[in-house]
């Protein structure tokens, strides 16, 4: 076996790990690369000395503190790029719809506010950067959801929200995915409404969701259009900036 060879299958050993999203025995870590457990064990040596799997219990095996070092890193490798690349189209969405723009990511079961830009409108919607949402109420979390993909989403959909409330929040993401938008009329705050678009990232997973907000007596059967337009347009053309295969 070469040294790319080898590379490949720690690389697949990790991968399974992630998504198994538990610990595995070395034989099931075997199985699912198709390598003999013999050769399994010694990959797994290998990544338990660099600190990339850990043993997890008797016979145990899981990913490593320094994995997710590297996935956090990645993550605000990205995030900075996510921001460089919206903050511009952000000020002119603001400009062309003279509402509030916001920019959301998911984490964990929640949605982050990570940018903003106010509109200047006397009366207008205010937000802070770090602001927290839930995932399944407001226009943001749910765009950020109903783009999951369908193992996560459902997973978070049964953590969020009991049988009863579920089926009608299942049919509202998927008219959202149907549709490329959500608007939402004072989910959030009673006062206010708020329209989300998906960007996506590279490989076309969900990266951030793209919002237009302001006070809910603004928005009328001759503005919604054109606001839906604009941010769609808007989040589509970050998305394409940031390499998403569209």
């Amino acid at each position: 076996m070469n040294g790319t060879q080898t590379l490949g299958r720690a690389i697949d050993i990790l991968f399974v790990l992630a998504e198994s999203r538990t610990t595995l025995t070395v034989s099931d870590i075997a199985e699912k690369v198709s390598i003999p457990e013999s050769t399994a064990y010694r990959f797994i040596q290998t990544l338990i000395k660099n600190g990339f799997v850990e043993r997890k219990g008797r016979g145990r095996i899981g990913l490593g503190l320094r994995i997710f070092d590297l996935a956090r890193s990645l993550s605000l490798q990205i995030e900075r790029e996510l921001l460089a690349i919206a903050r511009p189209v952000m000020e002119e969405l603001t400009n062309r719809t003279n509402e509030t723009t916001v920019l959301f990511i998911r984490s964990g079961s929640k949605a982050i506010c990570i940018e903003h830009v106010t509109s200047r409108r006397l009366i207008r919607m205010s937000i802070e950067n770090g602001r927290v949402l839930p995932l399944h109420s407001g226009a943001s979390g749910k765009t950020l959801l109903a783009f999951e993909n369908e193992k996560v989403a459902g997973e978070l959909l049964i953590a969020l929200e009991p049988d009863c409330k579920r089926r009608p929040l299942e049919k509202q993401l998927a008219e959202i995915r149907d549709t490329g938008y959500c608007l939402t009329l004072g989910e959030v705050d009673i006062d206010a409404f708020a329209i989300a678009a998906p960007i996506f990232d590279t490989q076309h997973r969900i990266a951030a969701s793209l919002s237009v907000a302001g006070p809910i007596h603004r928005l009328n059967e001759d503005n919604r259009a054109p606001i839906i337009e604009a941010l769609k347009a808007a989040a589509l053309q970050i998305s394409n900036k940031m390499g998403a295969a569209m």
